[in-house]
C-alpha cells in the first residue's frame, strides 16, 4: 500500500460542502491516470477512462466514493473567544472530549474541544453522554485577534495523524478516504487495460449530509451499472454478538446486499460473488441494518435507474475521532472493483 498517498488523502480537509481542498488534491492525481477528468456544478470529480465497445451507445459504470469528511461548522465567537458550531454529519459525541480540532479560517488554526469538567458535574450530568450542544472549542486566542482569522461558517476538521498499527490502519477520517484512495489505486491500475464499458470513478461531495453530490452526477450521468464504495461497521470487538458484526476486520472485501437505503439489485451482488470466487479474492457478505451510501443515489437517480450494488470496506469506531481498517481488506476491495469493472460484458444481466 502507498501509504504516504493515504496520509495526504486523509490530511487534507474537506467537511461537508468545503472540498475544496480534497478536490484539488484528487485532480491532480487522478488527471494523469485517466482519459478525461471534469467537475460538476456540484463539485463532483467525475474522472473517466473510455470503454472499448463499439456499440451505439456504449454502456456507463459509475462508482461513486465520497470525498467529504464529518466536520464542524462555526456558528458563534462569544465574548471569551470560544466558538461554538454545528456538526456537519453524524457524529458519536462521546468521542469528542478534548479533541484537537482544525479551524479553517482565513488561515487553519489548532482548536481543542471543551466541555463542563466531571468534577463539577451534577451526579445525573456523569451518567449522561454530552451533546454536542454543550462542547465549545478553544483556540487560546482571544475574540478580538481570533475575528480577524475565524468568520461564522467556517468549516472545522479533526487533527490527528495517520499510523499504522499491525495488519491495520488507524486515523481520522477514513469513512471515505480509503475508498478515495481505493477508487484512485483501481483507476491507477486500470490505465493500461482495456475495459468494456466507459467507467465514470466519481469522486461525490456533501455524502455525509445525505449522498447529495451523488444524488446528482447520477442524474446526469445516467449510469447503466453503478458500484457504491465506501466503509461499513466492523463491530468484531469484545462483547460483540455474532449478529451485531456486519463484517469483521481482514475476512475480505465487504459485498452488500442491503443497508437502510439500498436493496443492492441481486444480479449485481450475484456477479459480486461470481468474480470474486474466480479470481480467488476474499470477500464477505455485509447487511447493515440501518445507515446508507452513495449507492442509493447511483442505483435511484439516474434517468433509468441503474442495476447496482457497492463494495465495502469493513472499519472499526465509525465515525470517531480515529476509525481503523485492515491492509489486507483494503487490497482485496481494490482487486475486486478492478475485476468487476474488466469483465461487466461477460456477465448475464437479464432478469431471471
Amino acid at each position: 500500500m502507498n501509504i504516504d498517498l493515504l496520509k495526504k488523502i486523509c490530511r487534507t480537509p474537506g467537511a461537508p460542502g468545503f472540498e475544496q481542498r480534497i478536490r484539488q488534491l484528487i485532480i491532480e492525481i487522478v488527471t494523469p491516470i485517466v482519459d478525461e477528468v471534469s467537475i460538476d456544478a456540484m463539485g463532483n470529480i467525475l474522472a473517466i477512462k473510455k470503454g472499448t465497445s463499439k456499440a451505439a451507445n456504449r454502456k456507463k459504470a459509475m462508482v461513486a466514493a465520497h470525498m467529504d469528511e464529518i466536520g464542524f461548522i462555526v456558528t458563534h465567537i462569544d465574548d471569551d473567544g470560544f466558538i461554538r458550531f454545528h456538526t456537519l454529519g453524524g457524529f458519536d459525541p462521546k468521542t469528542l472530549t478534548a479533541q484537537r480540532v482544525i479551524v479553517h479560517g482565513k488561515k487553519d488554526i489548532i482548536g481543542v474541544m471543551g466541555c463542563k469538567p466531571i468534577h463539577i458535574m451534577k451526579p445525573e450530568e456523569r451518567n449522561k453522554v454530552m451533546p454536542t450542544e454543550e462542547y465549545f472549542i478553544d483556540t487560546g486566542i482571544p475574540k478580538n485577534k481570533l475575528e480577524k482569522i475565524v468568520s461564522i461558517g467556517d468549516s472545522i476538521t479533526r487533527e490527528r495523524e495517520l499510523i499504522e498499527m499491525g495488519d491495520c490502519i488507524n486515523g481520522k477520517s477514513l469513512d471515505n478516504r480509503i475508498s478515495v484512495y481505493i477508487l484512485i489505486e483501481t483507476l491507477r491500475a486500470l490505465k493500461n487495460k482495456k475495459v468494456p464499458y466507459d467507467i465514470y470513478g466519481v469522486f461525490t461531495v456533501q455524502e455525509e449530509v445525505g449522498l447529495r453530490g451523488a444524488i446528482s452526477s447520477a442524474g446526469h450521468i445516467n449510469p447503466d451499472f453503478g458500484f457504491g464504495l465506501d466503509v461499513t461497521i466492523a463491530f468484531d470487538v469484545p462483547g460483540a454478538q455474532a449478529h451485531e458484526m456486519v463484517t469483521r476486520l481482514g475476512k475480505g472485501a465487504a459485498i452488500k446486499v442491503m443497508d437502510g437505503m439500498t436493496i443492492c439489485d441481486y444480479r449485481m451482488v450475484n456477479y459480486m460473488k461470481e468474480v470474486a470466487k474466480k479470481k480467488k479474492i476474499k470477500w464477505q457478505t455485509e447487511i447493515l441494518p440501518k445507515g446508507g451510501t452513495d449507492t442509493a443515489g447511483i442505483q435511484r437517480y439516474g434517468k433509468d435507474g441503474s442495476i447496482a450494488g457497492a463494495i465495502s470496506i469493513p472499519l472499526r469506531n465509525m465515525h470517531q475521532t480515529i476509525e481503523m481498517v485492515n491492509k489486507q481488506d483494503v487490497s482485496a476491495c481494490i482487486e475486486l472493483l478492478k475485476a468487476c469493472l474488466t469483465s461487466l460484458d461477460k456477465f448475464d444481466w437479464s432478469f431471471k
